[in-house]
């Protein structure tokens, strides 16, 4: 059990673009990685749904040196080939507003980051972390308004 969280750290699920994989999909190809179970805690699919991963106080498999105190989320896709859709990035500010609100922190830069702020790599792809800003601007909405 995660003892306190500060971040959420989001993802893209990478393939190949337009894939659109669910949690018990990706909890197969993480067992196959040889890890206890899907990383991530909530995956949001390509028309929107979010779906549960990990529970939501364990730790995380998702962002190396990060696990102990963040929430991960991906949406299914490669945003390095593709960009998220609408429905997803609604769905993701609402998901960033819902989760703030639960552990007690504003939707804002200092708790919500992209995988590649923590690590090198290219993830969660520029067309997903050129969106971060204007997903913690909806999610800001969200928090205040629901």
């Amino acid at each position: 059990m995660r003892e306190e969280t500060s971040l959420i750290v989001l993802h893209h699920t990478g393939g190949a673009a337009g894939e659109d994989p669910d949690a018990a999909e990706i909890d197969g190809i993480h067992r196959r990685l040889g890890w206890a179970g899907i990383g991530y805690h909530f995956l949001i699919r390509r028309d929107g749904a979010v779906e549960a991963g990990r529970p939501v106080l364990a730790v995380g498999a998702h962002a190396e040196g990060a696990n102990h105190e963040s929430v991960g989320v991906a949406l299914c896709g490669n945003f390095c080939e593709d960009v998220p859709t609408n429905a997803q990035l609604e769905s993701c500010a609402m998901l960033l507003a819902m989760l703030s609100k639960s552990f007690g922190f504003a939707p804002d830069a200092e708790h919500i980051e992209g995988h590649r702020d923590l690590a090198a790599t290219a993830c969660p792809g520029d067309a997903l972390y050129e969106q971060i800003p204007e997903l913690i601007g909806k999610a800001v909405w969200y928090y205040m308004n629901a």
